[in-house]
């Protein structure tokens, strides 16, 4: 069975007029539980993750900020959100979710987050709405606490996954993958073991090709225990802030070809959802949907 980490602070309030689409978090889970895709069953509640844990990945300082909700003014607003207990709160549930899902996918073959996909979070500081980085914080844990000795980040998401990059710059366990819109966020960009930055106005040809030349390539070369994949829907010409041109459907097919690539390698993959940030509300949540109809189709 699918399972599916989902916890009801995933759907946090933010200010009137925020620009985080928040709500996508109530629509995702309600749209696939109306269309028959997944049941309540495929359904689980993670915990928050225990401090200790979270300093596999985090400074001691940082989290002590966090927890005492001390960070400055700079260091808030580098994080983009309004700082609040309930905030750090979701993000040890989310990160938790993760490192479940990477349970799960072990003994299952693949599960999924929700949530998840802050990949603009360093060890000492948070970044671009991602206050924890919930990728770096469940590899580092299957390093430390599993038999887990090799693991691909494979991270779609439009803006490159900078604060994953930096945490595991010098761990040869951990290859970090990148395919990125080149000139988005983040600016500065950090030095993945692989990096793919696109032109804007990539399509869906361009997206495809270059994505199947090198991932198969790399699965072949790593040879991965375990692979978290990053499945942002930000790619999508729709995106208020991906500047790429591919399709939903292309946006389908990337997710179709890279969790195929998986199972036809025997390798456990934990998905993230990552961004998205549409015009149109109904194409986040459908490209999303989208992720967790091809796992359904292809694993069960």
């Amino acid at each position: 069975m699918l399972k599916i980490a989902f916890h009801e602070c995933y759907k946090y309030q933010l200010p009137d007029g925020h620009r985080f689409p928040m709500v996508k978090y109530d629509l995702i889970p309600e749209q696939l539980l109306y269309e028959g895709t997944v049941s309540n069953d495929n359904f689980f509640v993670p915990e928050q993750m225990a401090d200790e844990d979270l300093l596999l990945t985090h400074s001691e300082d940082y989290l002590t900020k966090l927890n005492n909700q001390t960070l400055d003014t700079k260091e808030i607003k580098r994080i983009g959100f309004p700082m609040s207990k309930s905030l750090v709160d979701r993000g040890k549930h989310i990160a938790n979710g993760t490192y479940q899902c990477a349970l799960h996918a072990i003994e299952h073959k693949i599960s999924m987050n929700i949530a998840g996909g802050t990949h603009h979070s360093f060890r000492d500081f948070g970044e671009g709405f991602c206050v924890f980085n919930d990728i770096a914080i469940a590899s580092n844990l299957l390093l430390h606490k599993h038999s887990i000795q090799k693991i691909l980040v494979v991270d779609v998401d439009v803006h490159q996954g900078n604060g994953t990059a930096k945490i595991f710059e010098f761990e040869d366990r951990v290859f970090t993958f990148s395919i990125h819109g080149e000139k988005n966020f983040p600016t500065r960009k950090e030095k993945s073991n692989l990096d793919i930055g696109l032109p804007d106005k990539t399509d869906d040809n361009l997206y495809l090709n270059t994505l199947k030349n090198v991932l198969s390539r790399l699965v072949d070369e790593i040879q991965p225990e375990f692979i978290f994949y990053l499945s942002g829907v930000d790619i999508i010409e729709s995106d208020k802030l991906g500047r790429l041109s591919v399709s939903k459907q292309g946006c389908k097919e990337r997710d179709r070809y890279s969790l195929d690539l998986f199972k036809k390698n025997n390798i456990p993959v934990a998905i993230s959802m990552g961004g998205g940030y549409s015009h149109k509300l109904a194409d986040i949540v459908d490209c999303h949907a989208n992720t967790f109809r091809v796992a359904q189709d292809l694993f069960f």
